[in-house]
């Protein structure tokens, strides 16, 4: 009996090693077919955001980016520097940026954007895009291709305060449209409506927000308009919106004298070469627990402050102000 049960117990032992052993076996099956089903999920991710990352359109064409520095850097900014007396002042401050940030100005001149990319080192203007009125310099081809070539332009829905997205254009216009409407507000829905047709036919939209999350930088005018003497208005918090929601920096620029050189109104600056300058502040970013709205009014804050400290400097003491027309 005793060697019976021996044998038997040796038998029971044998059993419990090879299921024991078996459990094992599955075990490192299962860990294995894990860890490539994890790598292969990897993968697919890494392709994934390699494509999101890697959008091949005008913003990011090198072809595009060389084109454009014909166009700014020995088109616009020689006849702009020639026709006008121009004074960059702080441009260091800028120097250390990379990637993504938003330009903020305040806007009374259509001499605005081309100083400011005349203003700005090379590397930081040459993937700068600049929000434009969809319903005046998207509205017809060759002001929309100038407009792209020489300002690296995309559509915004005027008077959102930022550079909104067609599509966001479209549907703003289409819950503010009445049966009263202005001719202008009839164009800006016009315009709203071929971005839309764009969308539908599978063509690419883009916004400040698309850019900003590639690493591009954009410029926006906070005011959402022209100023008619050269006082800053309020800001829309669009521009700090986009700050906050990207994590990038602002850079605040004051703009003095634009709107005496090219007062609103007119096609071409006056005659003499009259002073401007573009003053340049330290990048800004929200505080900790900071509200859009307090942001937004903090950057045009310092923008006055910009603005004020320099125009004794640009327009002389014996100059007129900013804001009067000579």
């Amino acid at each position: 009996m005793s060697v019976r049960h021996d044998r038997d117990g040796r038998r029971d032992h044998a059993r419990l090693d090879a299921v024991a052993q078996r459990v094992d076996d599955v075990r490192a099956d299962v860990a294995q077919r894990a860890g490539d089903v994890a790598q292969r999920a990897g993968d697919v991710a890494q392709r994934a955001g390699g494509v999101a990352s890697d959008v091949r359109d005008r913003f990011s064409s090198r072809r595009h980016a060389m084109a454009r520095y014909v166009a700014q850097r020995m088109v616009l900014k020689p006849t702009i520097w020639s026709i006008t007396d121009v004074t960059v002042i702080d441009r260091d401050r800028v120097e250390g940026l990379t990637g993504g940030f938003i330009v903020v100005a305040n806007h009374s001149s259509h001499l605005d954007a081309p100083l400011i990319l005349g203003a700005l080192p090379r590397k930081l203007a040459r993937y700068l895009a600049t929000g434009a009125a969809a319903d005046y310099f998207f509205d017809v081809p060759w002001r929309r291709q100038l407009t792209e070539l020489f300002f690296n332009a995309f559509p915004v829905q005027r008077g959102s305060g930022t550079a909104a997205s067609a599509a966001d254009a479209t549907r703003a216009s289409s819950s503010g449209a009445s049966a009263g409407s202005t001719p202008q507000s009839s164009a800006r829905r016009r315009a709203a409506a071929k971005a839309a047709a764009r969308g539908r036919q599978g063509q690419p939209t883009v916004s400040a927000r698309s850019l900003l999350q590639r690493g591009y930088p954009v410029l926006v005018f906070p005011e959402g308009t022209r100023s008619k003497d050269g006082t800053v208005a309020t800001f829309k918090p669009g521009a700090a919106a986009l700050a906050s929601a990207c994590g990038v920096p602002v850079v605040p620029l004051a703009l003095i004298g634009a709107n005496i050189a090219q007062p609103r109104g007119r096609s071409w600056p006056r005659p003499g070469r009259l002073p401007v300058g573009v003053a340049f502040g330290d990048p800004m970013r929200p505080h900790d627990g900071e509200s859009v709205t307090d942001f937004s009014t903090r950057v045009r804050t310092e923008i006055l402050r910009l603005k004020d400290a320099n125009t004794a400097r640009i327009l002389g003491s014996s100059d007129p102000l900013e804001g009067e027309r000579p």
